[in-house]
């Protein structure tokens, strides 16, 4: 009996199935021990006995991002039309309704260009800019980005004396239409132009209003602009500058030199219709000194260059260089 008492008693070589796993039984030592060798054959990929678990909340969050992200995606793949549709849709199905109560009528839609139809200026005033909207915010940016240098023409009423003028746009410009082709709309000849200055009368939101308004049109096409009145022919200007006023004192001095030649001039010529003995050799040499003195007082005299300072030349500005060179250009 007191061997079996030995062998079923639970000595010390075995451990009852009852004992703690969690270690309470064991020294510190062993305990030790046993967490090392846990930490050497654990995997890298394995988590820990305690890991900690999300919050229902992120999980929840993290969901509902997910799926906002996946609802962009589609409403970007979408055309507009169809997105509004789909928006359409979802308002019945939360809201309640009908798809008749979102019928429209297409014979009222605008397009763009109807509005620059409705709301367009020739020309813009300040009275113009008053109330605006945004129909004629759309006009007058589109009104800003003409050229209003040259007009295109529309002559195929002339024979009424009605004519329609509008500005021209980026494509023209480039293109050089209205300036370097014939300004009438259906014509397209480089040659021969004109430059005319037009008072264009028109009505304009109920309101009589005119403009000066300048064309380049080939020979035929200003026959048709002249066909009832003739019209204002505008011509290149040649720019004369005007004397600085220190080369204003030798230019009197020529002119008086200049009156002084000729009233000697004209004594000489009494004098020869007087003698009619002189002979032929005295007449050219009588001819050939006024040619002398004419070539002298053209130039500077030796003396003249003693009297004071060179005259100064003056430098043309920026803006006289500008204007000589669009002289031609812009007629």
């Amino acid at each position: 009996m007191d061997d079996l008492v030995k062998v079923h008693g639970g000595g010390d070589d075995y451990n009852s199935d009852f004992s703690d796993d969690d270690g309470q039984g064991e020294s510190s030592e062993s305990r030790l021990k046993r967490k090392h060798e846990e930490e050497i054959l654990r995997k890298p990929f394995q988590k820990g006995r305690h890991s900690q678990v999300a919050h229902r909340s992120f999980h929840a969050g993290e969901l509902d991002r997910e799926e906002a992200r996946n609802r962009r995606a589609h409403l970007i793949s979408l055309n507009a039309f169809e997105r509004h549709k789909k928006f359409v849709g979802d308002y019945i199905l939360y809201y309640g309704g009908h798809m008749a109560d979102f019928k429209r009528s297409v014979a009222k839609d605008k397009t763009d260009s109807d509005v620059l139809r409705e709301n367009h200026r020739f020309l813009w005033r300040d009275e113009d800019e008053e109330d605006m909207t945004w129909e004629k915010e759309l006009a007058k940016k589109y009104y800003d980005k003409l050229f209003k240098e040259y007009c295109i023409a529309d002559l195929s009423r002339y024979k009424e004396n009605k004519f329609g003028f509008r500005w021209r746009t980026e494509n023209e410009v480039v293109s050089g239409k209205g300036q370097f082709q014939c300004g009438h709309k259906r014509c397209e000849k480089q040659e021969g132009l004109k430059s005319w200055e037009v008072n264009f009368a028109y009505v304009e939101q109920g309101e009589k209003r005119n403009a000066l308004v300048k064309l380049r049109l080939c020979p035929e096409c200003s026959f048709k602009l002249n066909y009832h009145h003739k019209r204002k022919e505008v011509k290149a200007k040649k720019s004369v500058r005007k004397p600085s006023q220190d080369n204003q004192e030798p230019l009197q001095k020529k002119r008086k030199k200049t009156k002084k030649r000729s009233s000697s001039h004209s004594k000489k010529q009494k004098r020869r219709r007087d003698s009619s003995t002189s002979s032929t050799s005295s007449e050219e040499l009588q001819d050939k000194a006024p040619r002398s003195e004419d070539k002298a007082d053209e130039g500077q005299s030796e003396s003249d260059h003693w009297r004071g300072p060179a005259p100064a030349v003056e430098e043309k500005s920026r803006e006289e260089e500008f204007d000589e060179y669009f002289e031609d250009l812009f007629l």
